[in-house]
């Protein structure tokens, strides 16, 4: 069944075209997102994190809004370097090839304070590149370093790659809110914030962007049960066709914006990837890919099509209506495409990211296996 292109931009200028004699060119990952590639830094910030998550790789939680790996954890796997540490851990972190500012509940757009109350992490985008901006001046004054601090060198900022995976949170947070039409009066302000920052990162060094575009929100079990819709705007798989199509509107502005953007970076490569139609061939047909459920969360409370009961998030309990009611995790979660009715499992980011890895969401083309010897993701 094929996907269609994914949406990610990747600036690559030192690599393009060049055979690696050594194991990696890329010498380390700098992301920036949210919970979707969150390793920590959100409960680093505002602890702790509860069981189920990280149950099926780490056996314990470790920060990631999923049962195990994220997408992010499989690319420092494949190119041969540690899982990143979030850039908010103050105990253990190791920084030498790279870090993640990427936080759960993150915008692109500078969050106000009423909106924080009501779930909106304070690192936005803008936040993330400030830390970017802070950990390189902290290496360039090195009378402020201790000899120990695990911190890369300034070579690696030339040669890491920088991925994107953030807006989910501008286009969800309002819609039950405003519609559809009233969030869309806001994306062009949130892609023009994307190809800022990467003109940014690209003043300070950063010659590798990846920037993922969104998911397929119209089918994930939270949205599902949330967001306003009728019967007939469900296509054959169950999942929300407006909303779906609102996406596509956003991804293909986001892809045009990419391509203005290699206009004014000569030296820079630009890669757009294309995600969402890799989750969106997942929700729509999950036994192609070995598994069960698409639009049925694992980790939820309720039963029925969704699991999904925003009253009781994974891993927690509450008392409603004289009875305690708890969001359990499946005993299968790799047979699920969603984990908790907002994120994927682990097993879904496994197929996503080697979908990335062999290139087929790359537009326009990148050389990955040319310059990277890819190590297994097992």
């Amino acid at each position: 069944m094929g996907f269609a292109l994914v949406v990610v931009v990747v600036v690559m200028a030192g690599f393009g075209g060049l055979l690696c004699e050594c194991k990696c060119e890329i010498k380390g990952i700098f992301n920036f997102g949210d919970s979707n590639t969150d390793t920590g830094g959100f409960f680093a910030a505002f602890p702790p994190q509860k069981k189920p998550f990280g149950m099926t790789y780490f056996n314990k939680p470790v920060g990631r809004a999923t049962d195990g790996r994220v997408i992010v954890d499989f690319l420092a796997q494949a190119i041969g370097i540690p899982f990143l540490s979030p850039y908010l851990k103050s105990i253990g972190g190791d920084y030498r090839h790279g870090a993640n500012f990427a936080t759960a509940a993150s915008t692109v757009r500078l969050p106000n304070t009423s909106l924080f109350v009501t779930g909106v992490s304070p690192f936005s985008l803008g936040i993330q590149l400030n830390q970017l901006k802070e950990l390189q001046s902290r290496i360039l004054d090195h009378s402020s370093l201790e000899v120990s601090t695990p911190l890369p060198s300034m070579s690696t900022f030339g040669k890491a790659l920088y991925t994107f995976y953030i807006g989910q949170n501008d286009f969800t947070g309002n819609l039950a809110y405003i519609g559809i039409s009233g969030v869309k009066k806001y994306l062009p302000e949130v892609i023009s914030q994307i190809t800022s920052t990467i003109k940014e990162v690209y003043g300070i060094g950063g010659r590798t962007f990846w920037v993922l575009n969104l998911a397929p929100i119209g089918c994930y079990p939270a949205f599902l049960v949330e967001l306003p819709h009728e019967t007939w705007d469900l296509d054959e798989f169950g999942c929300m066709i407006s909303y779906n199509n609102a996406v596509i509107d956003y991804n293909n502005m986001l892809n045009k914006a990419l391509q203005q953007t290699r206009d004014v970076l000569p030296n820079a490569s630009i890669v757009y990837v294309d995600t969402h139609s890799v989750l969106l061939d997942l929700f729509h047909h999950p036994s192609s890919y070995g598994m069960k459920y698409g639009t049925r969360a694992c980790c939820g409370q309720g039963g029925g099509p969704y699991n999904f009961n925003p009253q009781v998030f994974c891993g927690n309990s509450k008392l409603i209506n004289g009875s305690t009611l708890t969001a359990t995790a499946c005993e299968d979660p790799n047979n699920y495409v969603s984990w908790d009715g907002i994120h994927v499992t682990e097993a879904a980011n496994k197929i996503v990211s080697l979908a990335i890895l062999n290139g087929s969401c790359f537009d326009s083309p990148f050389p990955l296996h040319h310059i990277c010897d890819l190590k297994p993701i097992g």
